[in-house]
């Protein structure tokens, strides 16, 4: 009984609206009151040591590098000459949308700061053009969700503390995948805009492309700097994500001036507020997480995926179903903090390598930020488009089925993401 009153008042605040966060934080904290030889104190114990990791001190490093990009007009540049390389095409905007957010992607490492930043751009500037509203949120969510897919990606660093896997790996696993997302959503973009028959642009000359580029080699020189340095094994990722903040600083600083110092306390606070809702619902979901030990609900999940299942292909669509749901209903890092430690140690009995298994994660969970309820992406892409977002996601399926391709495809031919991991000796 005591395990369904906490499942029910999880649910039932989470349909009142209470953040997630502090959804866990207050089911964690009646479930130990619940069971009287457990002291209080172990609530707090248990969010503290789901802290006490130095590979976490990526994750607000990695927020103020992309909030500096933001803040300092780069992904404006990086719009120009994803239009140079690609408006020319039909539905040249649509194109380029989803081209610049595989850039900022290799920039930012999470999905919300290029729907905010990539949005406030791409979605006013469709409209103007007379794409249909619907197909501007689409088109920006869908691709957004490449942003915690392409390295460098905050959920990875999270899963590689989680799992105890080389998170250098994890990042190089997302290249293929996430390109795959891009080429996929970019030929649905061609059959939509050919059926609506959608403004291209003008070519530009080699010239003028070749001009665009040089502009915008510094920042997409970033993912290069961070992959570069942990694959090398120059600097750790929490030495890489200082790397990019001080590499953020400059750019916009002292090479493109678009910043000045007195907008750094403001970054700075914006960097902790989003930084402390990220790791204080990491800590929480620890804590949910020992209070779920003890009712044993790991073992039992366990013992349906080894038993209930004879065969691996199996498995894997269970795995891919089960964060596809958790994904629709919570937020990335209390996803993977709560279900990955339950689900992992099957997989590997399996014989699946955790570096495949965290990336078919990783792509489920993607899949939940544009699709309702929580679909923070698909939210944010239909507040800036001034739509439902009911009508939104309508328009977002094509665009989900195409990812869910991907996935299918890298889940069950795994040697395609596992070739660049497998390359280098991290």
């Amino acid at each position: 009984m005591t395990g369904l009153f906490l499942v029910l008042l999880f649910f039932g605040l989470m349909f009142l609206g209470v953040p997630i966060a502090f959804v866990i934080g207050i089911v964690s904290y009646i479930g130990f009151f619940l069971l009287d030889a457990i002291p209080l104190q172990a609530v707090v114990q248990q969010m503290f040591s789901g802290l006490e990791s130095f590979i976490l001190l990526a994750v607000p490093l990695f927020i103020f590098a992309a909030n500096i990009m933001n803040r300092g007009e780069i992904s404006e540049k990086l719009v120009q000459f994803a239009v140079a390389l690609v408006g020319h095409i039909r539905g040249g905007l649509a194109h380029a949308n989803i081209v610049v957010s595989m850039f900022f992607g290799g920039i930012s490492g999470a999905s919300t700061a290029d729907t905010a930043g990539i949005g406030k751009i791409m979605i006013p500037s469709m409209h103007k053009e007379n794409y249909h509203k619907e197909t501007a949120a689409a088109v920006t969510a869908a691709s957004s969700t490449m942003g915690m897919i392409i390295p460098p990606s905050i959920p990875m660093v999270i899963y590689g503390s989680l799992a105890g896997v080389s998170v250098g790996k994890m990042f190089l696993g997302g290249i293929i995948p996430g390109a795959a997302i891009a080429l996929g959503l970019m030929a649905l973009v061609g059959v939509i805009s050919h059926r609506r028959n959608y403004p291209k642009y003008q070519r530009l000359k080699v010239k003028e492309v070749l001009v665009k580029g040089l502009q915008s080699i510094p920042p997409l020189l970033t993912p290069f700097i961070i992959l570069g340095g942990i694959v090398g094994g120059i600097v750790t990722p929490t030495e890489a994500a200082v790397l990019a903040c001080l590499y953020a600083f400059v750019l916009s600083f002292f090479i493109y001036r678009t910043i000045s110092l007195k907008e750094i306390p403001g970054i700075v606070y914006d960097t902790l507020k989003l930084s402390s809702l990220t790791l204080f619902a990491l800590a929480t979901a620890t804590s949910l997480g020992r209070l779920i030990s003890y009712y044993n609900v790991p073992r039992t999940i366990e013992n349906f995926f080894a038993n209930a299942l004879p065969f691996d292909w199996m498995f894997v669509i269970a795995v891919i179903l089960l964060f596809l749901l958790v994904g629709m209903f919570m937020d990335t890092i209390p996803s993977i903090v709560l279900f990955v430690p339950i689900v992992l140690p099957t997989a590997t009995q399996l014989g699946m390598d955790p570096i495949h298994f965290g990336l078919i994660v990783m792509m489920c969970l993607a899949v939940g930020l544009v699709t309702p309820p929580y679909g923070l992406c698909l939210l944010l892409a239909s507040k800036i488009a001034e739509i439902s977002i009911g009508r939104s996601f309508y328009a977002t399926i094509p665009y989900i089925t195409v990812i869910l391709l991907v996935i299918g495809i890298i889940a069950f031919i795994p040697e395609i993401a596992m070739w660049l991991p497998e390359s280098f000796n991290l």
